[in-house]
């Protein structure tokens, strides 16, 4: 910039009309046009001139020019530079601060230093450069930073934001045009490919088109795939130009190995779209993070289960069955046994009583017994029993209800064991890996495999079988597996685990840069979960609603219910044991021959053997507690005649003496 005044303006005009004429008369070589020079000479000439002043100031100051030698420039063995020859200029410091005081208008504007031997009120034109022209959009100064107001109006005023209200919409620059002819501020670098786009392949596929398919109008491509590198690619810190060129006819799936081929060999420099991340394409091309999960599994057909008679004994297991059986059983001779002797329903000839045991025991599943209980220990015991039946009558409902509708597969295939193990027909989908993996890795036969090139063919070919022309089973990647099940209103399923684990990524040449940095940018999609977003748009499908649960997973086992019988058992056992202490108890009250009743009759009470133990315990309650009350009085009025009957004898006794 020129001075900060008028007079300095027309001062500069003056001098650059007088340079110019003076440049152009003493170039001894002179081209055609004007004269060509930089801002460099500019500053070149106003140096000299700046030096010249101060020099001819300090030689009016009394100024002498006197040299000495310096003690610090020392010759070093062997050199050639010959240091000590030098001289030091004696008035170097007075000449400097007469350099630094100099103030004069040059052709490049003031000439002025501050204290700090700083140039005073720099100041530059900000140019924008386009092609072979070029625009001021600003200025520079040390004053007033960047800004469309021309620095010399700035001068004298506060800055930082004390300026005039106006003063902040003129901190800045107007609008660049960047290369390309946009006003759009880059990221950073360009990605460099020799100044050309990306050539970037992208499968034309038959089937599946919501991974990846060709957009007719506009013309280019769409699909799950796309938007995720589209997505990761706004994420980089710099531009990437890039072109979508369509790998295929479009009738049937292209071969992803020939696509992955055709990147390693310079054909094309990067391959989006549902590529498989496998170890022979490793070896030739650089993958980025896999920013989708696949695997092998299998798929075969599903239908309804057809009723069997024996329905109804799939809910529990046979371990099941006869430990709930045992315990019916159990609780209903317990139940017996406390009641037998008190309760005249549980008493009769031993084939009546044997028929109550049993339907006693049964009955209580549906809380249909008619029988009732009197003592106190037999009706602890059938609560914690019907608590017991009722979860047991609860649990079998719900899993009878569940296996009756659930789905069962109509092959043997149960996995990728049994089904190498078959001579059956596979369909694999066209262009898919899984052809080279079922015969180089598993060594299945080639004339075994069948190819698929629709949707539409894989639900045909599991629907009429391998007997119709068909096959099956399926073996495909995950997510189009995942895709087709959604759509195959709950006809077919997966069966056994993933048996291969991998992923989808993005291929591009060999230490291509970009594998890396979009590696990171799918990172941080999968973080944010924009990654998420973009499935749920494209493959968020409605669910299959019924169960394909085998039926083995909805039998109950004895390890369901064990806490249960466990509880009602050793209820039983406690209850026994108090039944027996009391019955000991009062078996125990009897002396083992009881005499007469006064009248010369003698009853034996107590059983004389062991053995008769069952008798007594066989006796009624009622019985047993009139013997024990006549016993009891039986012995008072015993004691009472023997007390009488003493009183004369000793009176007789006395006499004698």
């Amino acid at each position: 910039m020129c001075g900060s005044l008028q007079t300095g303006w027309l001062l500069c005009w003056i001098l650059w009309c007088q340079f110019m004429k003076r440049w152009n008369d003493g170039l001894e070589y002179k081209k055609p046009g004007p004269a060509l020079f930089n801002s460099y000479a500019l500053y070149a000439y106003d140096s000299v001139w700046l030096a010249a002043q101060a020099l001819e100031t300090f030689l009016n100051s009394n100024g002498t020019v006197s040299y000495s030698n310096d003690p610090k420039l020392r010759d070093v063995n062997g050199s050639t530079l010959h240091l000590s020859s030098l001289r030091v200029f004696d008035g170097g410091q007075k000449y400097l601060d007469t350099l630094l005081t100099t103030n004069f208008t040059g052709l490049s504007g003031e000439v002025q230093f501050d204290s700090d031997k700083n140039f005073i009120h720099p100041a530059y034109d900000v140019l924008n450069i386009g092609g072979n022209s070029f625009r001021r959009v600003g200025y520079w100064s040390n004053h007033s930073g960047l800004s469309i107001v021309a620095p010399e109006t700035l001068y004298g005023k506060p800055v930082n934001g004390s300026l005039n209200s106006n003063s902040k919409s003129d901190e800045h620059l107007y609008s660049i045009i960047w290369p390309g002819e946009t006003s759009e501020t880059p990221r950073g670098w360009v990605f460099p490919n020799n100044g050309k786009p990306l050539r970037i392949a992208v499968p034309n596929r038959r089937s599946y088109l919501a991974f990846v398919a060709k957009e007719k109008n506009p013309p280019g491509v769409r699909g799950y795939c796309i938007d995720v590198f589209e997505a990761a690619i706004n994420l980089l810190p710099y531009p990437v130009p890039r072109t979508y060129m369509l790998y295929g006819d479009g009738k049937r799936n292209p071969s992803y190995n020939d696509l992955v081929n055709a990147v390693a060999l310079n054909e094309y420099d990067a391959a989006v779209g549902d590529v498989t991340i496998v170890t022979n394409r490793t070896k030739i091309v650089d993958f980025t993070q896999p920013y989708m999960e696949s695997g092998l599994v299998v798929v075969v057909p599903m239908k309804q289960a057809k009723s069997s008679p024996w329905a109804f004994m799939k809910p529990f297991t046979i371990q099941m069955w006869c430990v709930t059986g045992a315990f019916f059983l159990l609780v209903g001779s317990v139940v017996w046994i406390l009641e037998h002797r008190m309760n005249h329903e549980f008493r009769g000839p031993p084939s009546q009583q044997l028929i109550t045991i049993f339907w006693f025991s049964f009955s209580t599943m549906f809380f249909s017994h008619r029988e009732n209980t009197v003592s106190t220990l037999g009706r602890l015991v059938l609560i914690i029993w019907l608590f017991v039946v009722l979860i047991i009558n609860s649990s079998y409902t719900a899993s009878l209800k569940s296996i009756l509708t659930v789905q069962q597969l109509t092959s043997r295939i149960e996995g990728i064991d049994s089904l190498i193990a078959s001579t059956e027909p596979i369909g694999v989908q066209d262009g898919s890996f899984a052809w080279n993996y079922l015969v180089d890795e598993l060594n299945i036969a080639a004339s075994r495999l069948v190819t698929l090139k629709t949707q539409e063919d894989y639900a045909t070919a599991l629907t009429k079988g391998p007997k119709a022309g068909g096959v099956a089973a399926i073996v495909d990647e995950l997510p189009y597996v995942e895709l087709f099940l959604s759509s195959a209103n709950c006809q077919f399923s997966t069966v056994g685990q993933e048996f291969t684990k991998s992923g989808w990524g993005f291929a591009f040449q060999r230490d291509s840069p970009l594998a890396v940095d979009l590696s990171t940018a799918i990172l941080q999609l999968s973080e944010n979960g924009d990654l998420q977003k973009i499935h749920n748009k494209w493959l968020l499908r409605s669910e299959c609603t019924d169960s394909l649960n085998p039926v083995d997973e909805n039998r109950l086992s004895l390890s369901s219910f064990w806490g249960f019988f466990l509880i009602c058992g050793v209820s039983c056992l406690l209850a026994l044991l108090v039944f027996s202490c009391r019955v000991y108890t009062q078996y125990s009250r009897f002396s083992p021959h009881e005499g007469g009743d006064g009248d010369g009759e003698t009853e034996d009470i107590r059983p004389a053997t062991r053995a008769d133990l069952i008798e007594f315990v066989d006796r009624k309650e009622t019985e047993i507690k009139e013997i024990l009350k006549r016993k009891h009085s039986h012995n008072s009025h015993d004691s009472k005649r023997t007390h009488h009957s003493g009183s004369p004898s000793d009176d007789a006794g006395g006499a004698h003496a």
